[in-house]
C-alpha cells in the first residue's frame, strides 16, 4: 500500500469522532457535474443570473434558473452512491463517525445508509421545494411536474409566492442551525476527513478550519490544492473513491 494511504488508514483507526466534509468531488464520482470545472454547469450558465435576489425579483431569472435546477435535478435523481459514499457508511456502522458535514445537495448520503441525523446539508437539499412566502414544502418530483406542462416558474398553490428548491443560492442565508451545529462538531472530532471539497465557498469550508483550530487531525483528500492545506496532516490528490475504500477497508463488512 501507499505510504500515505497506510498514514490514511492509521489516522481513521485512531480516531474516534471522524467528522466527515464532502463536496462536489465526491458527487462527480457518481456522475454528477459539478459548477465550476471544466465544462461544468457555470460554462452552460452565467452564474450572475441566479442570485438569489435576482431569483426572487425577475420571473424571467427565475425561469432560467428553474430550468438550470431541473436539468441537474434529472441527474441527480438517478445518481447512486459511490464506494466513497459506502465508505463513510462503513465508518458510521463502526461507530467512529461524528456527523457528515455536506456541501452537496444530491443526497447521497442517505441514499448510502447514513442516519439522517448524521448528515448535515449545509448547502440544502435537490429534493424538495419551499415557498418563500408560506414555507409550505413540496416534494420536488411534483413540481418537475409542473414543469412539464410548459409553466417556467412555479408558484405556491396556498399563497401564489415563488417557489424554490431547497438548496442554497448565491446572497442567500446560510442556514443558522446547521452552521452552529457542524461548527460544533468540528469542534468536538478528533479526525476532520476533506472529501472532494476546494475549500474556496465560504462560509462552509470554515468548518474543517475550525476543527483544525480546535486541535483535531487534518486529512484532505481532493484532486486539487485547497487554501487549507498548509494546516493538513496529511494530503493526498486523487480521486476520493479510489483511495478511501482502501484506508476504510478494515471497517467495511
Amino acid at each position: 500500500m501507499d505510504s500515505r494511504l497506510e498514514k490514511g488508514a492509521e489516522m481513521i483507526q485512531d480516531a474516534d469522532k471522524i467528522l466527515v466534509f464532502t463536496g462536489a468531488g465526491l458527487s462527480t464520482e457518481s456522475g454528477i457535474p459539478d459548477f465550476r470545472s471544466p465544462g461544468g454547469i457555470w460554462e452552460k450558465y452565467d452564474p450572475s443570473d441566479f442570485y438569489f435576489q435576482k431569483i426572487v425579483s425577475d420571473i424571467n431569472a427565475r425561469g432560467k434558473y428553474w430550468e438550470m435546477s431541473s436539468g441537474l435535478y434529472d441527474t441527480i435523481k438517478n445518481a447512486q452512491p459511490n464506494t466513497a459514499h459506502l465508505a463513510i457508511k462503513a465508518l458510521e456502522d463502526a461507530g467512529k463517525l461524528l456527523a457528515v458535514v455536506t456541501q452537496n445537495i444530491d443526497h447521497l448520503h442517505h441514499k448510502a445508509g447514513n442516519h439522517p441525523d448524521n448528515i448535515i446539508e449545509l448547502h440544502g437539499t435537490a429534493f424538495s421545494v419551499s415557498c418563500l412566502s408560506c414555507e409550505k414544502t413540496y416534494d420536488r418530483d411534483e413540481i418537475e411536474r409542473r414543469l412539464q406542462t410548459g409553466i417556467r416558474a412555479p408558484s405556491c398553490d396556498v399563497c401564489g409566492g415563488i417557489l424554490k428548491p431547497d438548496t442554497i443560492s448565491f446572497g442567500q442565508s446560510m442556514p443558522e442551525e446547521k452552521m452552529a451545529r457542524s461548527i460544533e462538531n468540528a469542534e468536538a472530532c478528533d479526525l476532520c476527513m476533506v472529501l472532494g471539497s476546494s475549500l474556496v465557498v465560504q462560509p462552509a469550508a470554515s468548518v474543517p478550519a475550525h476543527a483544525a483550530g480546535s486541535g483535531a487531525a487534518l486529512l484532505i483528500i481532493n484532486r486539487d490544492p485547497t487554501p487549507l492545506d498548509g494546516d493538513a496532516d496529511l494530503i493526498i490528490n486523487m480521486s476520493v473513491s479510489k483511495v478511501l475504500k482502501s484506508m476504510v477497508g478494515k471497517f467495511f463488512p
